[in-house]
C-alpha cells in the first residue's frame, strides 16, 4: 500500500502522512498519549529543570488541548526530559529507534528545525505542544502552512527543486531501500519533478505557500 502512495500522484501528501505517523511516534516513545483517568498534578511544578513553560492558561488559548491534557503532556515530558527542552540529538535518537531499517538522520534533523520555531538549537514544551495541536487537531490550512514551513528549509519563503529533493532522499532514507526494492535510484528526483509539474503554477523554479495550498486543497 505505501508503495502504492509513492507510486501515485499525490506524492506531496506523502510528506504530510510521514510528518503525522512520526510525530505521533515520538509521542508515544516519550509517554505522551496515554490520556488516562489518573491523577495529574495541577500545577507543572518546575523545581528542577532549568526551562520554565509559559502558564497552562496561556497553552490552553494558544493550543487546541485541554489543561488536563496538557498536563498530562507535560509530565511524560518532564519525565523525559528533565531539562524541559528538546535538543537535536535527542530527536535524532528517538527517530532511529523507529526506522532502525534506514537511515532518519536528516529527515529528524529537518522535523527538528520545523518545531524550532525560535531557532534556539533546542525544543521546549511550548515549541512542542503547538506544533503537535497543529498536527493533530490543526485545520487543513493549518496543516498545509506547517508542512510548507518543514519543506521550507531556508525559510526565505519559497521551495526550491533543491529543497523538495533533500526532504524526499531523507525521507527515502529514514525508510530505507529495504522497504521499497523496486524503487530506481532516480525516483525521489523524479518525485520532485511530479511535484513542481502540479505545484509550480508560473513555472519560476519555486513555488510560494500561496501555490502549494492551492494544489494541495485541490
Amino acid at each position: 500500500m505505501l508503495t502504492l502512495e509513492w507510486e501515485s500522484e499525490g506524492l506531496q501528501t506523502v510528506g504530510i502522512v510521514v510528518i503525522i505517523f512520526a510525530s505521533l511516534k515520538l509521542l508515544h516513545l516519550l509517554g505522551l498519549i496515554d490520556f488516562s483517568e489518573d491523577t495529574v498534578e495541577d500545577e507543572m511544578e518546575m523545581a528542577t529543570v532549568r526551562h520554565r513553560p509559559e502558564a497552562l492558561e496561556l497553552l490552553e488559548a494558544q493550543t487546541k488541548f485541554t489543561k488536563k491534557e496538557l498536563q498530562i503532556l507535560y509530565r511524560g515530558f518532564k519525565n523525559e526530559c528533565p531539562s524541559g527542552v528538546v535538543n537535536e540529538e535527542t530527536f535524532k535518537e528517538i527517530y532511529s529507534q523507529f526506522f532502525p531499517q534506514g537511515d532518519s538522520t536528516t529527515y529528524a534533523h529537518f522535523l527538528f528545525n520545523a518545531f524550532d520555531t525560535d531557532h534556539n538549537g533546542s525544543v521546549s514544551f511550548e515549541d512542542f505542544v503547538m506544533g503537535l495541536s497543529i498536527l493533530l487537531r490543526g485545520t487543513v490550512q493549518e496543516k498545509l502552512n506547517w508542512a510548507f514551513n518543514l519543506y521550507d528549509i531556508n525559510k526565505d519563503g519559497y521551495i526550491t527543486k533543491e529543497e523538495m529533493l533533500d526532504i524526499m532522499k531523507a525521507i527515502y532514507d529514514m525508510m530505507g531501500k529495504c522497504t521499497y526494492p523496486v524503487l530506481k535510484e532516480d525516483a525521489p528526483r523524479q518525485h520532485v519533478e511530479t511535484f513542481f509539474q502540479k505545484m509550480d503554477k508560473n513555472k519560476d523554479g519555486v513555488v510560494t505557500i500561496d501555490e502549494f495550498i492551492e494544489s494541495c486543497q485541490k
